[in-house]
């Protein structure tokens, strides 16, 4: 969607803990194996703290060279090793940075919880539940066998919390790659994710549900390399449409996941409003991507916003998690499920089921539904 010799990782499984039993593995191969390397956020947090770091060692990390390259293609700049140096060389010396675009200042600032969260990562047995929730979206039979990097890292892009990224390493230099091929890789950014709540234990359980998020990613990136149907979609896809409505299916049902693994009794207070304009912004971002004379350089733009614009405002992702709630809720798991064998058009069909028995539904584009039905 990063020198390796000094990054000893720690190997860990990310289980979730929780007061309730743990679901059991119902399918033998379903197999996701996680590789948890801390190192990046190890000194990162020890350059917050004004201890002497090397900040050409730092800023070659493997876990820092992604975060950096996904905050500058997020901010649609290019970024590397060398522009973050000198964003560390600026903040060992205390020197102001006038467009901090890796909130570095801001992991400074929150340097005592990013600690506390990076400890209790370390120290919980949090995922054997994480694996065993995301397992439960897919088919009973789905082939998963995956070990997936996991790189911790304190600094990111304002908007992004962790994400999963596809890379082929090069020596130390990586090269981001499309599906069915590279190496599933999760981030996870703890400078964002201390500002999930006032508390340790709030900010832990919200981060778990971030985890499921990007395992689930990944696992459905596997899942897709062995499916003829995710291979003939992908050879056959028609034009930026097709590329929205796969994020939009893909994120939609992470978050939702996410959503359910955090244990929420009841939606957010403005679920409604929100989902009801992302919808609204979904149909004229399709109208536009549709259109035989929007540029590459638009269509971009487009598709990172429908993921990369925060929360309420990534309009792909968050339309895809009000339709994953509504199938599963109203068709049932096994509906849902369904979409991750047959891809995004049939999600989107479902719902288009859904709002023609349901007016009060927020409604896809007439132009949307003829695009869904030439899948």
């Amino acid at each position: 969607m990063l020198p390796t010799s000094a990054c000893v990782a720690f190997l860990v499984l990310l289980v979730i803990v929780s007061s309730t039993p743990l679901p059991a593995q119902v399918n033998t191969n379903f197999n996701v194996v996680l590789w948890v390397d801390a190192e990046s956020a190890e000194h990162t947090i020890e350059l917050f703290e004004d201890d002497m770091i090397n900040t050409q060692a730092l800023s070659e990390m493997r876990g820092n060279v992604i975060a950096a390259s996904t905050a500058g293609y997020i901010a649609d700049r290019n970024s590397g090793s060398a522009l973050l140096r000198s964003y560390f060389d600026s903040l060992k010396y205390h020197q102001k940075m006038s467009e901090d675009i890796f909130n570095l200042q801001d992991g400074r600032n929150n340097v005592e919880g990013i600690k506390e969260l990076l400890n209790a990562i370390k120290i919980e047995n949090f995922a054997q539940k994480v694996t065993a929730t995301v397992e439960q979206i897919f088919p009973v039979d789905a082939r998963v066998d995956v070990r997936i990097p996991v790189y911790v890292v304190a600094f990111g892009h304002e908007n992004v919390d962790a994400f999963v990224r596809r890379i082929i390493w090069h020596g130390d230099v990586p090269e981001y790659v499309g599906e069915g091929v590279g190496e599933l890789t999760i981030v996870i950014n703890l400078a964002h994710a201390v500002h999930y709540g006032p508390a340790l234990q709030e900010r832990y359980i919200s981060l778990l549900g971030v985890v499921a998020h990007e395992v689930f990613h990944a696992a459905f990136g596997a899942f897709k390399e062995r499916s003829p149907t995710w291979k003939s979609f992908y050879d056959y896809k028609k034009g930026y449409f097709s590329d929205l409505i796969d994020v939009s299916h893909n994120e939609g049902i992470a978050y939702y996941l996410s959503l359910e693994q955090q244990g929420r009794g009841r939606i957010p207070s403005e679920y409604n409003e929100k989902t009801s304009e992302a919808v609204k912004a979904f149909n004229r971002n399709s109208a536009e991507l549709l259109a035989q004379r929007v540029s590459p350089g638009r269509a971009g733009k487009i598709l990172r916003e429908a993921n990369l614009s925060g929360y309420w405002e990534s309009y792909g992702a968050m339309t895809g998690m009000m339709i994953a709630r509504h199938i599963d809720n109203v068709m049932g798991r096994a509906a849902l499920i369904e979409t991750i064998e047959k891809g995004p058009a049939d999600f989107f069909r479902k719902y288009v089921r859904l709002m023609q028995q349901d007016s009060n539904l927020p409604q896809l584009s007439p132009q949307v539904v003829n695009a869904l039905n030439s899948y």
